[in-house]
């Protein structure tokens, strides 16, 4: 079995936890009964590099989707979720280039007082050709806690995606690879980013280096 926390072992829960989904447990059933097994078969031990966590809410360091040090499930105040997929578990088809190619459903909550404005993004870091953007979406209020389908606020920005698209594009790894991460964030900035459609994941960063306040993170997993 691979190492608890790794991209091999994620992959293992999803399908795990679909195998028994198929067998018609419930979500929450089949969400108890794997993650016992793998306790199971992983029994936890201390990690390598004793790394201490901060508080709940710390601004977490490192671009999103690093990997070595970097986890997967960051700290950041905001507490993302979704109604279409479970962390760390498969995308729906429909969500991607193969299907409808519609985005899955997301809220959240906790946005810190000072936040002035919002950014959702959803980026692949396990693309052949490093990290693919698929959506990037600004200039959302601090006000706004979700966004159902893609369908983004009227004076949101939408600005183009990696296949040269604008607004949502969904998953389309390689034929026969493992599942692929696909980082959402939500990020909270205390002052305008001031973003344009044609601005990709370099002009966020670089916008969010001093000015972000919070942020959330769900991770789903797609294979074809």
């Amino acid at each position: 079995m691979p190492e608890p926390g790794s991209h091999q072992y994620d992959v293992a829960r999803a399908r795990r936890r679909k195998e028994h989904s198929d067998e018609g447990m419930s979500d929450e059933t089949a969400d108890r009964v794997t993650q016992r097994e793998l306790q199971r078969d992983n029994p936890p031990r201390r990690p390598a590099d004793d790394r201490a966590e901060g508080p709940l809410g710390e601004r977490p360091s490192g671009e999103p989707g690093g990997k070595g040090r970097e986890r997967d499930r960051e700290g950041g105040g905001i507490h993302l979720r979704s109604s279409t997929f479970n962390d760390h578990d498969l995308l729906p088809r429909w969500c991607s280039k193969d299907g409808e190619d519609i985005a899955p459903t997301l809220e959240w909550d906790g946005v810190p007082d000072d936040a002035v404005e919002l950014a959702v993004v959803c980026a692949d870091p396990d693309a052949p050709n490093g990290t693919f953007l698929h959506w990037l979406v600004s200039s959302l209020p601090p006000s706004v806690d979700r966004i159902d389908h893609g369908e983004a606020p009227a004076r949101a920005v939408e600005s183009r995606n990696d296949f040269g698209e604008y607004g949502w594009s969904g998953p389309m790894p390689p034929v026969g690879d493992a599942a692929h991460r696909y980082f959402f964030h939500v990020f909270a900035s205390n002052r305008p980013l001031n973003l344009g459609p044609d601005s990709g994941l370099d002009e966020l960063y670089r916008a969010l280096a001093d000015s972000e306040v919070a942020r959330g993170t769900i991770v789903g997993l797609y294979q074809r």
